[in-house]
């Protein structure tokens, strides 16, 4: 192997490349690499951060949803006792209203046995005024024995 001048302009050649990559193009390489390697640790960092934050949001949505089902369940809760009252106070008027009515009932009973009674008497006044007045062929005359018909009703 012959070392020429073409083999020594090739290596001083080659040397001027690497001079000048080593000079201009290498600083520029690196902190264009080490830039691109902070990038990607901050954007893993934010990744990590976000992971964080849906993580402690999960836990937050979580806990409402546990809230949200507890308020649920006490106004179940509230509703059922409320409508438990108020089939309560219904029954208890429904009650009230029947009691009222039965008594109401009884009273016209009881007027309507006293008008019968009264009306009864009434009627077997005029039939004893009749039948004495058959008996005794003669007419009686009702208004003219008023009172002895009246005791004789209160009587009967």
């Amino acid at each position: 192997m012959d070392i020429n001048a073409t083999l020594i302009g090739e290596m001083l050649s080659f040397a001027i490349l690497i001079a000048f990559t080593v000079k201009f193009i290498w600083p520029n390489l690196t902190k264009a690499i080490e830039e691109r390697q902070l990038k990607i640790a901050d954007g893993l960092n934010a990744a990590e951060k976000a992971r964080a934050e849906l993580k402690d949001a999960d836990a937050k949505v979580a806990d409402e949803i546990r809230k949200a089902r507890q308020q649920a369940s006490e106004i179940i809760d509230k509703a059922q006792q409320q409508a438990n009252q108020i089939l309560d106070k219904a029954k208890a008027d429904a009650v009230a209203e029947i009691t009222r009515l039965k008594a109401a009932a009884q009273d016209d009973i009881a007027s309507m046995a006293q008008r019968a009674r009264e009306e009864l008497r009434e009627r077997v006044g005029a039939l004893a005024v009749q039948g004495a007045s058959k008996i005794v062929q003669r007419e009686i005359d009702p208004a003219a024995h008023k009172t002895l018909l009246d005791q004789l009703a209160t009587e009967i």
